[in-house]
């Protein structure tokens, strides 16, 4: 009985060998890079597990947002294959009608006493929920009206002239936000307690980290029905497949690339507010450092892959929270652009490979 465990045993031993001996030289570099990496991290949760996991569950919960951010453009090119560099000021926008609703002031008039931390708590959700569903919606309409002015026009025309009209709108967008709110940054009102949910004290988990995943998992929960069981939903696996052969077959390609549009800034508006009431402030050029966070994110999963940009999110999440407590705030950054470059060299197709994000991802 032992000898016939040993032989199998043996057998993948030599398999494993035979594995390595045959990889490429960049594999194996990249192997001794993420072992050593994973033993470094080890070693600080045996050091001090709870604040270990406090990180862990911090990046998580911002890799969250990142996530929702990253699904817009990781949708719109799985659709179109246009990298829509306007997606990150969309996100901005967003917290800006956030905290524009939260204020009670529209264009200079008053129309309801402002809601902040010494609101009564039914007021307090209700003021989030408005704040997010304004938000999706003038993101979402927003979205769909830079495709149809900016996109629709040029569908035809080089990737290159495409590529230049989303910067510009991104642009566009930024100083719109600028003039708006002015340079400085803006407190949002302090709604979501940050109070540790954990008795313990020692591992930190707050109602604000909370709240981040009791929205953010319904949303990508409902988008994963949207598009795996609605008939719109069906049609847009359809154009992402095959354009041509959709519209043969009935389906309104525009209808559906404008829906892409939609979901994409729907998604960037809540999480624009939820940024908000996460970290207590916004400004004009946030779109900019979050969305380069979430398009890095969209190109480490996978880009055109849907479950490849919410574990990019996470990752990435998850990557800024270790590297601000164990190496330093000023190397975050360089972390988490080092484990792109990486991931690209190594695997140039991202983690989940380079399917159309409307087919659900995988290789």
């Amino acid at each position: 009985m032992a000898v016939g465990e040993a032989g199998p045993k043996k057998g993948r031993l030599g398999e494993l060998l035979r594995t390595v001996r045959s990889s490429s030289w960049q594999s194996r570099i990249a192997a001794v890079l993420i072992v050593v990496l994973l033993a470094a991290l080890a070693v600080q949760a045996a050091r001090d597990p709870a604040q270990f996991l406090s990180q862990l569950l911090i990046g998580i919960t911002n890799g969250s947002i990142i996530a929702l951010i990253a699904l817009g453009y990781t949708l719109v090119y799985g659709i179109i294959e246009l990298i829509n560099f306007a997606h990150g000021d969309n996100f901005m926008i967003g917290s800006f009608v956030g905290l524009t609703v939260l204020s009670g002031t529209f264009f200079g008039i008053g129309l309801f006493a402002p809601i902040t931390d010494e609101s009564g708590l039914l007021l307090k959700a209700l003021g989030v929920g408005m704040a997010m569903l304004a938000a999706m919606a003038v993101c979402g309409l927003l979205g769909v009206g830079i495709e149809r002015v900016a996109y629709k026009p040029l569908r035809n025309s080089p990737r290159l002239a495409v590529l230049i009209t989303a910067i510009g709108m991104s642009f566009i967008l930024q100083n719109v936000g600028l003039l708006w709110k002015g340079p400085a940054q803006v407190p949002f009102p302090d709604l979501i307690s940050g109070a540790n949910l954990l008795d313990s004290g020692e591992i930190v988990f707050r109602y604000k980290d909370l709240f981040v995943i009791a929205v953010t998992v319904p949303l990508l929960l409902a988008l994963s029905y949207f598009v795996q069981n609605t008939k719109q939903g069906k049609a847009m696996r359809a154009v992402a497949q095959d354009k041509e052969a959709a519209a043969m077959v009935g389906i309104d390609v525009d209808r559906t690339i404008s829906v892409t549009f939609l979901l994409g800034g729907m998604l960037a508006g809540a999480s624009g507010v939820m940024y908000g009431l996460f970290n207590g402030i916004t400004v004009f050029n946030v779109g900019f450092t979050q969305g380069l966070f979430a398009f890095t994110a969209a190109v480490l999963g996978g880009i055109g892959n849907l479950t490849g940009a919410v574990v990019g999110g996470i990752l990435i999440g998850v990557i800024a929270a270790m590297s601000d407590q164990y190496i330093g705030v000023r190397w975050t950054e360089i972390m988490i652009f080092a484990v792109l470059i990486l991931v690209i060299v190594f695997r140039p197709r991202g983690l989940l490979g380079d399917r159309s994000a409307v087919q659900g991802g995988g290789e």
